[in-house]
């Protein structure tokens, strides 16, 4: 992808009022987690029985939970959860995926090639939140400490939920790379003298990183649903550090009483970041791989 075409790129998404709406969505929630700690939230650990199940109000605008405390500011803060482990899992993903992929293409017809696809298979068959689930009831949700670091519940939820992203991302590298490998170019490169490296990371990587972005801008509205699954369940996020799928989770004893806010507003969080991703990589998808638009989601 051309550095010069960047212009020519945020013309064309301009004229997307998905895109726009999605990046809107998008980027308030990032400027809200990041400026959290400067805001003028109440604290989202402070409990105030004396305040506990108030609906909104001018005072606690989303209202409190069971505990006494702001709903506003721990959905604000439970964001920088969120989406900080989403994007580094899928970060993360895109890291091994897109390497092992491009290795497996590069290395067409070798063993080696048939070692990483049978990894991506394996890998692939099992539905990424049982293998999320299985994986964290595993290994636990306290620290663990490997080689004299120890690894916290969101450095473990990000390897694990971005180990479940690998295979999908590496297909999609490895298909780029099984095209780009027999073209021209490459041919003449590799006549040239290039070694593997160079032509893997500088030929063929920048034709790969299209469908990339799009797959995974998509992976992080579903990194954000895994989350905020295991969250639910235990296995994520613990308590008292906020997080979405925390706070739904404590709703549950509270939505026939009538205390509709404490689901509602971390729900519509959820729904509103994952539906702005989503928006945003369907406008990647025409923007930057047109093709891409009758491929199927890996998910």
């Amino acid at each position: 992808m051309n550095v010069t075409a960047a212009p020519s790129f945020l013309g064309r998404l301009r004229t997307y009022p998905s895109g726009i709406v999605g990046a809107l969505i998008i980027g308030s929630m990032v400027i809200c987690g990041i400026l959290a700690p400067i805001l003028p939230l109440k604290n989202p650990l402070a409990l105030d029985l004396s305040q506990r199940l108030m609906p909104p109000s001018f005072e606690h605008l989303l209202g409190t939970d069971q505990a006494g405390r702001d709903m506003l500011s721990r959905i604000v803060w439970g964001s920088r959860e969120s989406l900080v482990i989403a994007a580094g899992a899928v970060s993360f993903g895109a890291l091994f995926g897109v390497t092992l992929g491009l290795l497996a293409g590069y290395m067409n017809g070798t063993v080696l090639e048939i070692v990483i696809t049978r990894c991506f298979d394996v890998l692939f068959s099992i539905p990424l939140l049982v293998l999320a689930i299985a994986l964290m009831g595993i290994l636990g949700t306290g620290p663990t400490v490997v080689g004299g670091f120890i690894i916290g519940i969101e450095v473990k939820l990000i390897i694990l939920i971005g180990l479940s992203f690998t295979p999908a991302l590496g297909r999609l590298s490895y298909a780029s790379a099984l095209v780009e490998v027999k073209s021209d170019y490459v041919r003449a490169k590799r006549a040239q003298g290039a070694g593997w490296a160079e032509l893997t990371f500088v030929e063929i990587l920048p034709n790969a990183i299209p469908s990339v972005i799009v797959q995974a801008t998509l992976f992080i509205g579903v990194a954000i649903i895994v989350e905020s699954s295991l969250s639910f369940v235990g296995l994520g996020v613990q308590p008292p550090t906020p997080s979405w799928g925390t706070m739904l989770a404590d709703a549950r004893g509270y939505i026939a009483s009538g205390e509709w806010w404490i689901a509602a507003f971390p729900g519509f969080a959820i729904c509103a970041t994952v539906i702005g991703f989503n928006l945003l990589g369907d406008v990647f998808r025409d923007v930057l791989d047109p093709r891409a638009g009758a491929i199927s989601s890996f998910v």
